[in-house]
């Protein structure tokens, strides 16, 4: 079952209100692609308008008395597969109280069983560190169809939700979100940079929906 988002972050929620002199620093590290490594146009990166660093503020707003690190250790290019190889060298020594994947987006040239796996190997070592993950479904890429089941970023997308059920972890839905707002009659291009890369109206809806998570 998908965790709830009521009480998953419970413990950083406790910790981020701690004062001075007995808090601590909050490391949350955004690890995944090119999406939260904030290119836009490839190759301009725009790394304040992406949505780690939103995400950053706002939790700083949230807790104006917490130490927090947003750290992002994402590499644009990347799939899965390569991050889960460097997961234990580049994620776990930050020692994170939250961990965020996203990897789908590019996760289409390995293949859905190749993705799994790597995904699940991340979920699990997270997990074994007793550090809570937060899932995010791949943002849009302009040439897909999004309303197709048998289009590839949906069914990448459909196998975020799922391991995120088979593993009790948070879910932010980022596809979906693109999907509302298409449906409520915003053009994908006005929350899109490039082909594949959302803008900041785009960043913003995934900070949003991962602010929900800290409570």
């Amino acid at each position: 079952m998908i965790a709830a988002p009521k009480n998953y972050l419970a413990e950083f929620s406790r910790l981020a209100r701690v004062d001075w002199p007995e808090n601590r620093l909050l490391n949350v590290v955004c690890h995944g692609h090119s999406v939260p490594s904030g290119y836009f146009q490839t190759p301009e990166i725009r790394t304040f308008e992406a949505y780690p660093h939103l995400l950053h503020r706002a939790l700083c707003r949230r807790f104006p008395h917490a130490s927090i690190n947003v750290i992002v250790t994402a590499i644009g290019g990347e799939t899965a597969a390569k991050g889960a190889a460097r997961f234990a060298a580049d994620v776990l020594p930050h020692r994170p109280d939250v961990i965020t994947i996203d990897y789908a987006l590019n996760d289409r040239g390995d293949g859905l069983e190749c993705a799994r796996q790597a995904w699940s190997g991340m979920i699990r070592a997270a997990q074994v560190a007793g550090v809570p993950v937060i899932l995010l479904t791949p943002t849009p890429d302009q040439a897909s169809s999004l309303d197709d089941p048998a289009d590839p970023l949906v069914q990448h997308a459909a196998q975020v939700r799922a391991l995120a059920g088979e593993f009790g972890t948070g879910l932010v839905d980022s596809l979906a979100l693109f999907r509302k707002q298409v449906a409520a009659g915003v053009p994908l291009a006005a929350l899109m940079s490039s082909r594949n890369h959302p803008n900041l109206r785009g960043h913003r809806l995934v900070a949003r929906a991962l602010l929900k998570w800290f409570r």
